[in-house]
């Protein structure tokens, strides 16, 4: 049984990451996706908030399952059994801090980052964007999942 941590802030999960963990779960029997808490970080929603609203969004899929860590990334993959963390890559501008990440987590634990690219139709989508157009009380359902 292969299993895949997906990390990151989430704030909010976007159609971006929807699609990252479908095309994951081809990969991957089960998926864990990792809400991480970066106190550095000014966050939009608290880690309920947004555990809560992938946990909608994955109800009807067994395989998901949503969790809420702090520290690194690796000691959460390997308290939880991961295999394997999976990642989403926007641009070429991600890929070097994707890459150097990857190698130190492999070398900290031997868990091998699963990289997929987001879908060129995905791409332009962050959180970041996603934040600002809620600020300014603009439509987000097309940068959402479905639920």
């Amino acid at each position: 049984m292969k299993k895949a941590v997906f990390p990151g802030s989430f704030d909010p999960f976007t159609i971006g990451h929807f699609s990252i963990v479908q095309r994951g779960l081809q990969l991957f029997d089960e998926i864990v996706v990792a809400v991480g808490v970066n106190q550095a970080k000014k966050s939009l929603f608290s880690p309920d908030e947004r555990i809560a609203a992938i946990r909608r969004t994955f109800a009807n899929e067994p395989r998901v399952s949503v969790a809420q860590y702090n520290g690194l990334t690796v000691d959460f993959a390997q308290a939880v059994g991961a295999d394997f963390i999976l990642r989403g890559l926007r641009s070429v501008g991600d890929f070097e801090y994707e890459h150097a990440v990857a190698d130190a987590n492999r070398k900290l634990s031997g868990i091998e980052t699963v990289i997929l690219f987001t879908d060129s139709q995905y791409s332009f989508i962050s959180s970041s964007v996603v934040r600002d157009l809620i600020t300014y009380g603009k439509d987000i359902s097309a940068f959402l999942p479905p639920v």
